[in-house]
């Protein structure tokens, strides 16, 4: 099939090993005008590791990527053929690109995509971990508030969850992790895919904390969906709010506890601790003054 003129090609390119470019993307690649690449110098690496030869490179990656629109939409209006690529896997899963893509759309042209390898995706097809449904969440934050944050926001999602993690920061998202999501999760580490060193290991988020693995390379952390409905019944909610206050827990540690157990947002179950106890502090007042005029 030829190239078509005034087309944006969205190509996937290896995450490690060569042998995963596809004879599409590489006849792509070697066919289109112009490559808008993530880092020129890695995107002609690879184009020399391949034998292609390199036609006009574009870096195109997210500190410049609005500003280069204008110029690949000129040179795509005036018929040339555009492939866009990151420096690996698919570009715009946690890549530039969306904008770029946004664009050319809007501007009326086609885009179409050359398939290939995507981290997510091959982490997930070997996690043994349901693949019905998932979820990508993408890179998880570095800090543990804005992390614990995240993971409270997909606490209660059926699918199977999908995370980028840097490898100075596993040690701490697994950690949050089982604390959050509960220590019994299945999870799967798959760090360096498709390269030398690369390794999947199972078990809980307990288990995985406790024995991590290497840490280094890219890593991809896969976690189980929340299996089954709320512990308590809606109804039975006003009985447990007075067990955990009769036992003497934080306000903070009790609304994490009432919303763990009947899916109630950590807000919510946060200001219900705080009103019950108003009440039962102004219950006891009032039972105080009562006693003393009597």
């Amino acid at each position: 099939m030829a190239i078509e003129q005034r087309t944006l090609y969205i190509v996937s390119v290896p995450i490690g090993n060569l042998e995963d470019m596809t004879i599409r993307a590489s006849r792509i690649l070697g066919a289109v005008d112009v490559i808008a690449c993530e880092d020129t110098r890695n995107t002609s690496k690879l184009l020399s590791l391949l034998g292609i030869r390199a036609p006009k490179l574009i870096s195109t990656h997210d500190h410049n990527e609005a500003r280069r629109i204008p110029e690949i939409l000129r040179r795509l209006e005036a018929g040339a053929s555009v492939a866009l690529v990151s420096d690996a896997g698919t570009p715009t899963i946690s890549d530039p690109g969306y904008t770029v893509i946004k664009a050319v759309l809007e501007a009326g042209l086609d885009v179409v995509p050359i398939p290939g390898v995507c981290a997510a995706i091959a982490a997930l097809s070997v996690s043994g971990l349901p693949t019905d449904r998932f979820q990508f969440v993408g890179f998880l934050p570095h800090k543990a508030g804005a992390l614990r944050r995240t993971y409270e926001g997909v606490a209660r999602a059926s699918e199977t969850l999908i995370f980028y993690v840097g490898p100075h920061h596993l040690v701490r998202a697994l950690n949050i992790g089982a604390e959050v999501l509960g220590a019994d999760r299945r999870a799967v580490i798959s760090r360096e895919i498709t390269k030398k060193f690369e390794e999947n290991r199972r078990g809980t988020l307990g288990e995985l904390v406790r024995e991590p693995g290497t840490v280094r390379g890219e890593i991809v952390l896969v976690i189980e969906g929340h299996r089954g409905g709320p512990e308590v019944a809606l109804e039975q909610v006003p009985n447990l709010v007075e067990s955990l206050l009769s036992k003497g827990l934080p306000t903070a540690k009790a609304a994490k506890e009432l919303s763990k157990r009947t899916g109630i947002e950590r807000s919510e179950a946060y200001k219900m601790i705080i009103a019950a106890r108003d009440s039962k502090t102004a219950a006891s007042e009032e039972s105080e003054l009562d006693s003393d005029g009597g």
